[in-house]
């Protein structure tokens, strides 16, 4: 894992003094996502650099890599992420008279596009079981190819420019340039108001994402994007006990796969379903005991208040689990203090390049995950398990299926109404943006076939389905990213293997929900596994702090903003409807997202354009 940059211009070489300071300034910004070692590489209009987190061959994987023929560079790489089957790739690379130096994942991607990619790199890709995002730069050809993964676990950003391309793993590397502009438009605020993944936009005007399972290829006649993938309907013909045991052998080849580490491992444990069954699965094929750890809060179980998507507290669920698995576990206990710590909120903001995050449930994120680097540097998630198996109670919820909009999205856009300055609510048109997004995803839902495509509810759940994975799931999975990098932690994602996805994405929801519970295929097939008070369990959220001096805290700092005319953010807002968001206990968690915006405004030197 790893944190890439570069620049393209057709136009100039980029050797001269002044680009390789602004290279260099781009290469520093993703240091903490590679603290382990750094390199550059650059060549007339092509200037790419890289820092390591060294997961893989520890001496010999390093970038940018070359991929030599009659002593000259044809191909270079800067990658980031692993590619799990890379050691059958490998073999039969070797078979082809292909032939290596290193024992690294990142020089089979290099050969795999050598062999297979001359013609199609979409070829090459679809090769790869992993995670990735990477930069290969085609010395003959004067071409870049910018790819990412199948399901967005790897970011990757990139910024069109009069003669060719900024890129990086965080837009903070592409700031870092002096050709891309700090500004954020409308379009930039609706997205993160909107709680919805827009995979053509960034939060950052000008700025772009590739794709998941996309390839942008840039050119000096311009820049294209070519899909290598995409989730499409298998025709499902297996019944519900095939399915059950599908499902697990997909998870065990996956669990196994993705072990694989020069570097300590641990799991994250919640104590739900999803990441308990990752946890047995990681221990029953490990070589070693494995490490797990869990988040929580102080006097959190003593003083636990149920809510409508928390029923329970995570941690009597952590033990029980954690003796029945047999590993070595420990408990992160964090105090309302810790979470507002401003360095600790300043080195969140920091890490998601965005102007609104989730406060505590980010803070507290990233406190954990500092406390496991100090033990190990890869961990394995329970993430898009609720996703692709329909864990979340909004697939169960008949008002939230029929709901003509993305399931989960009503509120975000009341909330905003409350508070934000009449003029800018009207200009951003929440509720236009939203219904543009929402027709714009279910145009790109795969039709149903054979018998469950005569059942309207079949397709609306595939579309459901499809809304989730494409559309919900990106925004967790670039949070987890961001802020596991932030601290040098690579954390894998095992459910979103693709050909654990593809099989169940194509699986009717007669067999999702079989036993008419969330998740029915992933409970039946890791059932044996776990104790069964933790099979049974109910879908409990990601924790947040219950502790009411968290919110009094907030609240505390939100008054002295409204009271500060010359805040950065005090133009967005209207006063008398933000104060009311001080009444009640609903709405704290924009009020946190208000005082965010303002640290963003005020610490990224941004200029708003609405």
């Amino acid at each position: 894992m790893c944190g890439i940059c570069g620049w393209i211009d057709f136009d100039r070489d980029l050797g001269d003094p002044d680009a390789r300071r602004e290279l260099a300034d781009m290469t520093a910004t993703m240091a903490y996502r590679g603290p382990d070692d750094e390199g550059t590489w650059i060549d007339g209009p092509a200037a790419l650099g890289h820092r390591r987190l060294a997961i893989i061959d520890i001496q010999g994987g390093r970038q940018p890599m070359t991929l030599q023929e009659d002593g000259r560079p044809t191909l270079v790489l800067v990658y980031t992420g692993e590619t799990y089957n890379y050691r059958e790739l490998r073999q039969r690379l070797a078979v082809l008279g292909h032939r290596f130096d290193t024992s690294s994942d990142t020089e089979v991607v290099l050969h795999a596009h050598r062999e297979w990619g001359r013609r199609d790199p979409c070829t090459a890709v679809s090769e790869l079981n992993g995670m990735f995002a990477y930069a290969l730069w085609d010395t003959a050809k004067r071409e870049l190819l910018l790819v990412r993964d199948r399901l967005g676990i790897k970011p990757l950003y990139y910024y069109p420019t009069q003669h060719g391309v900024l890129f990086g793993s965080e837009p903070k590397a592409i700031l870092a340039n002096g050709l891309a502009e700090r500004v954020v438009d409308a379009d930039g605020l609706r997205r993160t108001l909107s709680f919805v993944a827009d995979p053509h936009n960034t939060v950052f005007r000008g700025m772009r994402e590739v794709r998941p399972g996309h390839i942008v290829r840039v050119t000096r006649d311009g820049i294209q994007q070519m899909s290598y993938w995409q989730l499409t309907d298998s025709g499902h013909t297996d019944d519900v006990p095939t399915t059950v045991r599908r499902v697990r052998e997909l998870l065990e080849d996956t669990a196994q796969r993705q072990l694989i580490a020069d570097v300590p491992l641990c799991t994250l444990l919640s104590g739900g379903l999803d990441s308990s069954a990752m946890t047995a699965l990681a221990a029953r094929f490990s070589d070693e005991r494995i490490r797990s750890f869990a988040l929580d809060f102080v006097g959190y179980t003593e003083n636990f208040t149920p809510g409508p998507m928390c029923g329970t507290p995570d941690g009597p669920h952590v033990q029980e689990v954690a003796k029945f698995v047999t590993t070595d576990h420990i408990d992160i206990t964090l105090s309302a203090d810790e979470l507002m710590d401003p360095n600790v909120r300043a080195a969140t903001l920091h890490a998601r390049d965005l102007p609104f995050t989730w406060g505590d449930a980010d803070s507290s994120l990233y406190l954990l995950f500092r406390a496991i680097r100090q033990h190990s540097t890869v961990a394995l998630s329970g993430e898009s398990a609720d996703e692709l198996f329909g864990g979340y109670s909004w697939f169960h919820d008949p008002a939230h299926i029929q709901a003509d909009t993305f399931p989960w999205s009503d509120h975000p856009v009341d909330i905003a109404r409350q508070s934000l300055d009449p003029g800018l609510v009207e200009k951003l048109d929440l509720p236009g943006y939203l219904d543009e997004q929402y027709r714009r995803a279910l145009a790109e839902v795969p039709a149903l076939t054979g018998p469950a495509s005569a059942d309207p509810y079949e397709r609306r759940m595939r579309e459901v389905c499809y809304l989730f994975l494409t559309r919900y799931l990106p925004i967790l999975l670039d949070r987890k990213d961001r802020l596991s990098m932030a601290l040098g932690l690579e954390v894998r994602v095992p459910y979103c293997d693709h050909r654990l996805v593809e099989y169940v994405f194509g699986t009717p929801w007669a067999h999702k929900s079989f036993d008419r519970r969330e998740k029915s295929l992933l409970r039946a097939a890791i059932a044996d596994l776990l104790p069964q008070s933790v099979v049974q369990r109910v879908k409990s959220v990601y924790p947040p702090i219950q502790d009411p001096t968290y919110d009094r805290m907030l609240r505390t700092r939100f008054t002295a903003l409204l009271d500060d005319p010359n805040a950065a953010v005090a133009p967005l807002l209207s006063v008398d409807r933000s104060s009311a968001l001080l009444n009640g206990t609903d709405n704290i968690r924009w009020v946190e997202c208000i005082l965010t915006l303002q640290e963003f405004l005020r610490d990224y030197n941004v200029s708003l354009a609405v």
